[in-house]
């Protein structure tokens, strides 16, 4: 016979933990704006939450969420939506995941960028979902099998498109990523503005991306994986 639980507004209180039974973590918080999609959701995590918390807004009361789930069914969106859960609770430790109705590279990617410990979809079996949850509460980061074999390709393209960028170009990249207005990024190489933004645009076709916070992403991304940021030449020397 299923156990009963106490319904109130915005909130799922499941029976206390019994000794023979999974060890239950404590409240997850839960925006979704789709009643159905959230029902399911408090069913699959029933034997891993000791309380569910549903709506746009954090638990009142001081009580601090063991992990936060968010929907999201855009990039911008789901910057938003964890850029507000981390204002809100105010304590980076705790994991944020974002919901997507599919997997989707694009938006995992810009939930990662966000601050987001990892991303699941609903079309992923309950026991991923429970799974996913637990993973991140290690502190590790959760994407689906699928959309990390896909990053990993995007990861490899990125690599071979900016080893076909010229030196210059590199150094051009190494300063915004550095946080340089292109007037600083001119002053430093003895270039023009206009000759800048020449390179930056020819940079951005050959990265395939849209704007200098993209291209600096990818730029440090890449250096990263190679060990350490790229050195600009100090100013005074031209590089060749």
């Amino acid at each position: 016979m299923e156990k009963p639980i106490t319904e109130r507004v915005g909130e799922v209180h499941f029976p206390a933990h019994h000794d023979d039974e999974p060890r239950l973590v404590g409240t997850i918080w839960i925006d979704c704006p789709y009643p159905l999609l959230s029902a399911s959701l408090g069913r699959t995590l029933r034997g891993f939450a000791t309380r569910l918390h549903q709506g746009p807004k954090p638990p009142v009361g001081g009580a601090t969420p063991s992990a936060v789930i968010c929907h999201a069914e855009s990039a911008q969106d789901a910057t938003l939506k964890v850029s507000n859960a981390v204002r809100a609770l105010e304590d980076s430790e705790v994991p944020i995941l974002v919901l997507g109705l599919q997997a989707q590279l694009p938006l995992a990617r810009a939930a990662l960028q966000a601050g987001a410990r990892g991303f699941i979809h609903a079309q992923m079996p309950p026991q991923q979902i429970v799974r996913a949850l637990e993973v991140a509460l290690e502190g590790k980061v959760v994407l689906p099998r699928e959309l990390l074999k896909a990053r990993m390709v995007e990861e490899e393209s990125f690599t071979e498109n900016l080893s076909g960028l010229s030196p210059r170009k590199q150094e051009i990249l190494a300063m915004v990523a550095e946080g340089l207005s292109n007037a600083q990024i001119a002053r430093r190489s003895f270039l023009s503005e206009s000759t800048i933004k020449q390179h930056l645009r020819a940079a951005y076709k050959v990265l395939g991306v849209k704007n200098r916070t993209e291209a600096a992403t990818v730029f440090r991304r890449h250096t990263n994986q190679m060990g350490g940021p790229a050195a600009a030449p100090p100013a005074g020397r031209r590089a060749t």
